[in-house]
């Protein structure tokens, strides 16, 4: 008589876990999209950031690929508890200000090497997408079932600084006539039915209440008052080049304009980065990039009533606004 078989059918062997996966990038459009599909979010104002979970490590990557686990220290220690061996979160790192909404320049103090009222403990990563978990990639899932998956590992820690970014039930336009009310960015649109494609895809979109963007500088104007800067000189990816947008004269008070005079007098160049000619501009190498806020663009190209925000890194590339024919996008 034969025995029956005690053993246990084979398990499905583990996917790879892929080293980076290029985000899924939002497209920018003027107003909410309509019906069931739709899930809102609030648009926040950080660091795009994938949280890879591994064997005996913790990687935390930018938008643009580079490696920045020492930055958000805390962030990869508390991943490191959330119980599972493998595991990619998608989020966005920020810093909250005493409304409750997310501030980039109190981001960029904590993040600083300089001293700051700000502890870099003070930066929460705000997840909104799994993508992998387990040995199982999960990306071609819709998007409600790896939000399901997400809920089920972070609500448990929403005290820490790894947080769930909640999604909304109201109708989009009243959504955004909310959060502009109350001062946010903006808001994001996903389709709930959809899997997860790297790239700038309709099925994501984001509804900004005020334009906000990141420009190379590519020199400055000096201020009529001692030591400080009178115009930044901005420009976008254009190409394999860049092209002026031009200048952002506001945002900053005058102690804030001498610090920055005096990084971009470190890196004073004689050849532009752009074809522009200014009497009295000073030209630098294109390694710092601005934040910066605007309500439109000219019919020439230019930017329209924009005002710094804060600084960003050029090596962290994928963030710079490029100029696409005669389109803007970023």
């Amino acid at each position: 008589m034969a025995r029956s078989s005690s053993k246990k059918p084979p398990e499905a062997p583990a996917e790879p876990m892929p080293a980076r996966i290029e985000p899924c990038v939002a497209m920018l459009v003027d107003k909410p999209p309509k019906g069931r599909d739709w899930a809102f979010e609030v648009k926040w104002d950080g660091y795009r950031l994938a949280v890879h979970v591994e064997p005996g490590r913790v990687r935390i990557i930018t938008r643009g690929g580079y490696d920045w686990t020492d930055r958000f220290a805390p962030i990869a220690a508390e991943a490191q508890q959330l119980g599972h061996e493998t595991m990619i979160l998608d989020g966005e790192a920020v810093v909250l200000d005493d409304h409750g909404r997310s501030d980039f320049g109190l981001l960029q103090r904590a993040l600083g090497r300089k001293p700051s009222l700000h502890d870099p403990r003070e930066i929460l990563f705000f997840a909104f997408d799994l993508l992998y978990l387990d040995g199982r990639d999960l990306r071609r899932l819709p998007l409600r079932e790896r939000r399901r998956l997400l809920e089920s590992i972070v609500i448990a820690v929403s005290a820490g600084v790894i947080r769930l970014s909640e999604e909304v039930e109201a109708d989009g336009e009243e959504f955004f006539r909310i959060a502009c009310a109350h001062g946010l960015e903006g808001i994001v649109a996903k389709r709930r039915d959809k899997p997860y494609h790297s790239g700038r895809r309709p099925d994501w979109q984001k509804i900004k209440c005020v334009r906000r963007d990141s420009f190379v500088i590519v020199g400055y104007e000096p201020s009529t008052m001692p030591g400080a800067i009178g115009r930044l000189l901005l420009a976008a990816r254009k190409g394999e080049g860049l092209a002026y947008v031009g200048g952002c004269g506001t945002g900053w008070t005058y102690q804030e304009s001498m610090k920055l005079r005096e990084l971009l007098d470190e890196i004073v160049t004689d050849a532009p980065a752009v074809a522009l000619r200014r009497r009295g501009a000073v030209f630098t190498r294109p390694v710092l990039v601005a934040e910066v806020e605007y309500r439109a663009w000219t019919q020439d190209g230019k930017l329209r009533h924009p005002s710094f925000k804060g600084l960003r890194e050029r090596a962290d590339e994928a963030t710079i606004f490029e100029l696409l024919d005669t389109r803007l996008t970023e």
